[in-house]
């Protein structure tokens, strides 16, 4: 009787392990910073390239930071990241966070949209833009922040970059030109 007894105890493991499995293979893991829903769909040829470019940029979610990187597998800087996800729909960007700045056509924060590029002053008291991101929609951009840590999201609204907000642009065709001035 004992001899039974064990493998039936062995047989409710494994379909409890089953059963586990069968419950996490249906959830969707949760990556805090994600946005609760997609890139919004476009409405005219401008918004199609900007999706485009946000779409690509929350693609990279999770890739290395690596200064001067500007490919997914080695890695990010911030200026990389906009010159890869602009390069994957075909548009020519300057490399630096700063000449991006310069050539960006000049967007309100309050007319943002996905694909738009949102600059920041990382150190203070120096003036010029030394930060970048991609915005995504939702008040949230893709940036990649710094050594030792990965492609990721932040609010803009969150009181670190609200206080370092230098500007936004945009840089795709419909939207390249003269810079965004210094906020």
């Amino acid at each position: 009787m004992t001899r039974r007894a064990a493998p039936r105890r062995d047989r409710h493991g494994v379909l409890a392990l089953f059963a586990c499995a069968f419950v996490l293979a249906g959830c969707t893991p949760f990556r805090p910073g994600l946005p609760s829903t997609a890139v919004p769909p476009p409405d005219t040829a401008s918004s199609r390239e900007g999706a485009g470019i946000a779409r690509v940029a929350v693609a990279q979610l999770g890739a290395p930071y690596r200064y001067g990187g500007t490919e997914p597998i080695r890695g990010f800087d911030c200026s990389g990241l906009v010159f890869y996800a602009h390069a994957q729909q075909g548009v020519a960007v300057p490399r630096t966070a700063a000449e991006q700045f310069a050539a960006a056509r000049s967007v309100d924060r309050d007319d943002l949209e996905p694909g738009d590029l949102v600059f920041y002053r990382l150190v203070p008291r120096r003036g010029g833009v030394t930060h970048v991101g991609i915005y995504v929609g939702q008040g949230r951009f893709v940036h990649a922040p710094q050594s030792g840590r990965q492609v990721g999201e932040a609010l803009l609204d969150d009181p670190y970059w609200r206080e370092r907000f230098a500007g936004a642009g945009r840089l795709h065709p419909a939207g390249a030109g003269a810079g965004p001035r210094l906020e």
